[in-house]
């Protein structure tokens, strides 16, 4: 089943809305309609009874009920409607007047009832609505109990006008409110239509295209300018992985080549042990050499991905450097290179991963080893400096033009194009270093000039900053 689009939704939504208000205003005005007609029926019986009670104080004080009869037909019930009033003399327990509707359609069981306070009632006599008043007056040491109404008819009619028109307009009312809120939803989401038509358009080969700029200055330009900062991302992620697949299958492509070659040549002719083995020699150099750059791929391609993680666990930094040094120092002497270590005495504690921290020394060092022809030096220094630990890998190489600095962590880039197989890698010995690096929230950097030699410097929390600064971004999370 197709879903409803957001702007109908919208619109449903609003109409809703407006429909509660709609309904909420109407019954709170008919509430109010109402009260006030009633208010005003409450001032005319009030009104009545004033005008009774004057008339009341002007008799004589010791007046018989018929001489107040006889008055109250000669004067009062000329100037007012007596059509609804009754009133009861308690003194003498005798009615002084009833209407004859009252006395046809209400029974008069002795006084209409002895109140303390005003009382108003609503009652429905011969098929008619009406309200009374019934109220005690002391008129010149007498007490009266007073009754009067008024047919509330007008009030039933007025708010039975006023409620058809509440039903006759708000049908009105929410097909305009619908048509309105279906405009401004149109409206609303015209941009995000935009975004949607170019988003659509936008795939591996256009990947530099990017969502119209919206200068609205709302939420709508925040997700435009989100979602081009993701295709920004995506488009340099695309690259970069097009970059490693075709760098990948050209530092694969020339070994492969190799062992082909050489196996074709051997199994050309009859040939003699010795042949046969220089050929087997030449193919398992080849091999290793793809074997390792197989593994280097694969490391890269697992970091890339999140499933490479390192398990960083307290070590002793000095104990590593030492141990890869001394790994080190026979290779230093075949090559005819000067091999020192300068390292601090106390212990230099770390969170760190102790194989990828061996591997990114032996990366360094190989790198200087590849670099610095013979006879030459190469230094490490391990010391502290604050809350970090720094190693310096020191040669007395060819160097790197400053220009190169920037690169020379890239995957696959070779300072020196024209090294050969031989004396070079694949160019990913120092991207792995800078993960590792990363990995253990350092910092690496190289200060090189051509024929002056390279220092790489690495940068790595101690064990005490490195919890603390765990420890406050753990706090900033639970937040």
């Amino acid at each position: 089943m197709r879903k409803l689009s957001i702007g109908f939704r919208l619109t449903i939504w609003y109409l809703a809305l407006f429909a509660a208000a709609q309904l909420f205003f109407g019954g709170g005005m008919w509430l109010l309609l109402r009260r006030s007609l009633y208010n005003i029926t409450d001032d005319e019986l009030r009104g009545q009874i004033d005008d009774l009670t004057n008339f009341l104080e002007a008799q004589k004080k010791n007046a018989s009920v018929s001489k107040l009869q006889e008055e109250l037909s000669e004067a009062y019930l000329l100037e007012h409607s007596g059509d609804y009033l009754q009133i009861y003399d308690e003194s003498d327990h005798a009615w002084v007047f009833r209407a004859d509707f009252l006395q046809q359609h209400m029974p008069a069981d002795g006084n209409p009832g002895v109140v303390a306070q005003a009382r108003y009632q609503d009652y429905t006599l011969a098929g008619r609505s009406f309200r009374f008043l019934t109220q005690k007056i002391e008129v010149n040491g007498r007490a009266f109990d007073v009754q009067t109404g008024l047919p509330t008819a007008p009030v039933a009619r007025i708010l039975v006008l006023f409620r058809r028109s509440l039903l006759m307009f708000a049908p009105l009312l929410l097909f305009a409110a619908a048509c309105g809120g279906y405009w401004l939803s149109r409206k609303a989401l015209s941009p995000v239509d935009a975004i949607t038509r170019t988003a659509r358009t936008i795939n591996a080969t256009n990947l530099s295209d990017r969502l119209e700029k919206l200068r609205t200055g709302d939420e709508l330009q925040r997700l435009s300018d989100t979602l081009n900062e993701m295709l920004g991302r995506i488009e340099s992620a695309f690259v970069r992985v097009t970059q490693f697949t075709a760098d990948a299958s050209h530092e694969l492509r020339a070994p492969i080549s190799l062992i082909r070659t050489e196996a074709e040549i051997a199994l050309r002719r009859p040939r003699g042990e010795a042949e046969y083995r220089e050929a087997l020699r030449h193919i398992l150099l080849e091999a290793e050499r793809t074997s390792s750059l197989v593994g280097e791929l694969l490391a890269l391609a697992r970091a890339d991905s999140g499933r490479e993680s390192l398990h960083l666990v307290p070590v002793d930094l000095r104990g590593i450097v030492t141990e890869v040094g001394r790994q080190w120092q026979e290779l230093m002497a075949v090559r005819k290179l000067t091999f020192t270590q300068l390292i601090a005495s106390e212990d230099i504690l770390i969170l760190g991963d102790q194989s990828a921290l061996q591997r990114l020394l032996a990366i360094l060092l190989d790198n200087a080893v590849k670099y610095t022809p013979a006879p030459g030096t190469i230094e490490v220094v391990l010391e502290t400096q604050g809350t970090l630990a720094v190693i310096r890998v020191c040669d007395s190489g060819i160097g790197i033009i400053p220009e190169e600095h920037p690169k020379i962590f890239e995957r696959f880039y070779r300072a020196d194009k024209a090294r050969n197989r031989e004396s070079g890698g694949a160019g990913l010995g120092l991207a792995i270093a800078l993960w590792i690096v990363q990995q253990h929230q350092g910092s690496i950097s190289v200060h090189s000039s051509p024929g002056e030699g390279s220092t790489f410097v690495v940068e790595l929390p101690l064990q005490l900053a490195t919890e603390s600064a765990l420890e406050t971004r753990a706090g900033l999370a639970t937040r």
